[in-house]
């Protein structure tokens, strides 16, 4: 089997929620898996000097239009949060926390923190919240709100984070969601079209 996607994207993204609704199946069905890394866009704009879309004129304003039209073309659950952009560094520990040993429970942990803030509205930004949703998602595996809440505060965790973040602006990473495909970059929920057909063909 090929090496796996990379698929980049911060919580506080509705475009990397409705990538993380999409990707995996798409990888599969070119015989692919996909390792998912939460990164802080906060940490990247400070290298980039950008600003987050809902803070720019006229570009935040076409942003929560545009998500709703993709809910709506899609079909995906969707609900603009009040607290929008969130924090999502409690999210981001409390998947790396999980990631190394339990991959695929990390990755359920982050389709239901993507899905109560951007599918419910919540604001997923509190550490008690992402405990909360964890317990919630992963309690039968033997996962509870004390772990979560002690993890978030582990420094191994924080400094998971932080390498992780600084890995992706090694890599070229600005934006969410973000693909690396064989060492081929592709910035965008918009790609996913793009990245499915260089997968069907080895590229151009």
């Amino acid at each position: 089997m090929s090496d796996p996607i990379d698929f980049y994207f911060d919580f506080g993204s509705p475009y990397g929620y409705f990538a993380s609704l999409r990707i995996d199946e798409l990888a599969a069905k070119h015989g692919r898996t996909v390792t998912w890394h939460p990164v802080l866009l906060g940490a990247i704009f400070k290298v980039t000097g950008m600003k987050p879309n809902l803070e720019q004129p006229l570009r935040g304003e076409y942003l929560t239009q545009d998500v709703g039209r993709i809910a709506r073309l899609t079909g995906a659950p969707f609900t603009f949060p009040d607290s929008a952009p969130a924090n999502g560094v409690a999210a981001s520990r409390a998947f790396y926390w999980l990631a190394d040993e339990h991959p695929e429970q990390a990755k359920l942990l982050a389709r239901a923190i993507y899905h109560a803030h951007f599918g419910e509205g919540q604001d997923i930004g509190p550490a008690d919240t992402v405990a909360e949703i964890a317990a919630k998602t992963l309690g039968s595996l033997g996962i509870d709100r004390a772990a979560v809440t002690a993890a978030i505060q582990d420094p191994a965790v924080k400094d998971r984070l932080r390498s992780e973040v600084d890995d992706a602006v090694e890599r070229g990473v600005f934006g969410s969601p973000f693909f690396i495909v064989d060492g081929e970059p592709f910035w965008g929920w918009d790609r996913l079209d793009m990245v499915d057909r260089w997968l069907a063909t080895g590229g151009w």
